[in-house]
């Protein structure tokens, strides 16, 4: 880089927690519009590592850090992230802090509201100034501007799908004036393939400003695109730093896991005729961002049934209106008889689980430890894990139960934690996730819906959550209905797929049909018309 001083430097920085070391001797410098990647396995120490840059509160409350930060040549040492963004960096998390009843402009401006002058300014003074509406929103118009990216300004947070959560966030970061540094942790991991592309874009541009970036994701190729070094971060330690053009995806990958990582293969399985499970005819579902509009579709008993798409296009919203999350409408059949919607308790005591999208929002007791989180539905709606007396009429919690199922799933899921007794809101976003498939699989369902399984999750635990969706799929039966963004994971594991374009299946084919023809289906073009217009090319 032309600069002689980096912008950043972090020196042998290490870090434990209550005796787990989690970070180790960590050094790497960063300049002035450089983007760095910082990847690795899920509790590789990604998060500690910029918790401690970004001031965090965990930090300090568990006994500090070792070695130094230095920032334009100036060691700093933050108390808390009013600090860190004071010395000018700004850090968009995994998990969304926005404010649900606030609009995307008033997040954006959260405590930087322009306010304007009024005549009681001058008997009251500055604190009866008004906020001044039209240059908040001006402000938000040019900070999405930036992204590339159209959101109403005036929606509520609660009523986005995640995607445009993601780009609100962002761009309440570019919005400071002062942001030197932008520490990204998985930005791209709820964005479609479009999606993610308009926001690389907007980094490149961010970058070329003199923004220095650290982009943390477990999408290699946007590190390979985006980043002009990448640094490899495995048990808390730099096993590796290079640059793209140095190495491949699967050297980064195998340098992450400490062995070589597989190419994912398009499933060829075929299923049978068997009878129908699930049938989902002209479903609508009200989901603000992934509304549902003529959804039809019927899945076989058995089978790993994909659902993919753009985002906003509604795929994400099949699964939710048919457990009751969603106001939804039209028929929905389970093995022959009619399900009533809009009643999360009717669909679960069908025998049907949900693993959600939104893990954080829905699918985990955040302050409740690692067992109470696996064995709560299942207390709930059947009766595991508690033991009866008189017929029933008293019952407690059967707590070594609990137990034991919470250690088996987290052997099985290599779940990464101190005990079984760890509260959920300390596991990272991987492991999250994988309380959250523990929790769905010891329900024994017999219809599992999973909307993005490995989302925010590294490339070792991908492989270990879908090969195990597969052998739950295998071992019990179990009928699975998986939604992803992510088309190459629903094709290695999936038997057949949905397209969903518009809020209806534009179409649905086998696993291993060409990835062009579900192209094609995201589109909006059924195969023939397209056959036709490429001047049937391929022969057919």
């Amino acid at each position: 880089m032309p600069d002689k001083e980096p912008l950043l430097r972090v020196e042998a920085v290490g870090k434990e927690f209550f005796g787990n070391r989690v970070l180790e001797e960590v050094n790497f410098s960063l300049f002035p519009g450089e983007v760095l990647g910082l990847v690795g396995e899920n509790g590789a120490g990604k998060s500690t590592l910029m918790n401690i840059l970004f001031g965090m509160p965990v930090i300090q409350q568990t006994g500090g850090y070792e070695g130094r930060i230095l920032i334009d040549g100036q060691e700093v040492r933050f108390q808390s992230a009013f600090d860190a963004i004071d010395a000018g960096i700004g850090m968009v998390h995994q998990e969304f802090s926005l404010l649900p009843g606030f609009t995307v402009t008033e997040n954006i401006l959260l405590n930087r509201e322009p306010t304007a002058y009024n005549p009681l300014v001058e008997a009251f003074g500055d604190r009866i100034r008004t906020l001044d509406r039209q240059a908040m929103r001006r402000r938000a118009d040019e900070a999405i501007s930036l992204l590339g990216f159209s959101i109403d300004p005036d929606t509520l947070a609660s009523e986005m799908p995640v995607g445009h959560k993601q780009f609100t966030e962002i761009a309440r970061e570019i919005d400071r004036k002062n942001t030197k540094i932008l520490v990204l942790d998985e930005p791209t991991a709820v964005l479609a393939e479009s999606e993610a592309e308009i926001l690389i874009q907007a980094l490149r541009n961010l970058a070329g400003k003199g923004i220095a970036l650290i982009f943390i994701s477990h999408r290699l190729q946007e590190v390979m695109d985006l980043c002009s070094k990448v640094i490899v971060l495995r048990d808390g330690r730099v096993v590796k730093e290079t640059k793209p053009e140095d190495a491949t995806v699967f050297q980064i990958a195998s340098w992450m896991v400490g062995r070589n990582v597989e190419t994912p293969v398009a499933s060829s399985r075929r299923m049978a005729d068997t009878e129908v499970i699930l049938e989902a005819e002209k479903l609508w579902v009200d989901m603000p961002g992934e509304t549902v509009r003529e959804a039809t579709f019927s899945v076989r008993k058995g089978e790993i049934f994909g659902i993919g798409g753009l985002a906003g296009q509604g795929k994400l919203g099949i699964a939710n209106g048919i457990m009751g999350l969603y106001p939804a409408g039209g028929k929905v059949a389970v093995t022959g008889e009619k399900l009533p919607l809009n009643s999360p308790a009717v669909s679960l005591s069908r025998n049907m689980a949900f693993v959600s999208e939104d893990r954080r929002g829905v699918g985990l007791l955040l302050e409740e430890p690692i067992d109470w989180n696996i064995a709560f539905t299942a207390m709930q709606v059947q009766d595991k894990f508690v033991k009866k007396l008189l017929g029933g009429l008293i019952k407690w919690r059967d707590d070594a139960a609990m137990r034991d199922a919470a250690l088996d799933y987290i052997k099985r899921l290599e779940i990464r934690c101190t005990s079984h007794k760890q509260r959920a809101v300390e596991l990272s976003g991987g492991n999250q996730q994988k309380v959250c498939l523990a929790k769905a699989f010891v329900v024994g369902p017999e219809i599992l819906f999973v909307s993005e399984p490995t989302r925010g999750i590294d490339v070792g635990a991908k492989k270990l959550v879908l090969d195990t969706i597969q052998r739950v799929n295998e071992e019990f039966g179990t009928t699975i209905v998986m939604t992803s963004s992510e088309l190459e994971e629903l094709r290695s594991v999936c038997d057949r797929i949905a397209i969903v374009d518009s809020g209806r299946i534009s179409g649905t084919l086998p696993a291993s049909s060409p990835a062009e023809e579900f192209g094609v289906l995201m589109m909006g073009e059924s195969l023939a018309a397209a056959d036709i217009a490429g001047g049937n090319a391929d022969g057919r």
